[in-house]
């Protein structure tokens, strides 16, 4: 007789790693603050308010505040399903906030097979192009702004 899969130690600690959202600071700076980004578009358009000033004080850049926006809305368009982000404080990331933050990770260290790796089985392959470009105009006004 076979034992049920939970019952063995090494599935159970997956499954408890699973349980636990992964923590903000795991993620790059650029995916980071895009996340912040990200959670303010989010609050801002909760409130029929335009995110861009708001976003340009915080990232330092109007030209970095609008390439997030410009991807902000390129992910909700090819998103399988509503995003969900956490509360502009916390710092625990939601499943959605913690793929974003591992593809523009991977945009930022160019690693396109890390990208398509995060995305994979998740957004069409048709689409994927649309959020390589938005994670790479991202990055490279990061980039500028420094």
């Amino acid at each position: 007789m076979s034992r049920p899969l939970h019952s063995n130690p090494a599935t159970r600690n997956i499954i408890a790693a699973l349980a636990v959202p992964p923590r903000i600071d795991r993620l790059g700076p650029v995916s980071g603050r895009f996340i912040h980004a990200l959670r303010l578009i989010a609050l801002h358009e909760r409130m029929g308010r335009d995110p861009v000033p708001e976003l340009a004080v915080r990232l330092g850049s109007v030209e970095v505040a609008a390439k997030a926006l410009i991807l902000a809305h390129s992910i909700s368009a090819c998103w399988p399903e509503n995003i969900h982000v956490s509360r502009f404080c916390c710092r625990l990331l939601s499943h959605d906030e913690a793929t974003i933050g591992l593809f523009v990770d991977a945009a930022a260290h160019g690693d396109r097979q890390g990208f398509e790796g995060a995305l994979g089985g998740f957004i069409r392959v048709d689409r994927m192009h649309r959020l390589w470009e938005g994670a790479l105009a991202l990055v490279a006004a990061e980039c500028r702004a420094v």
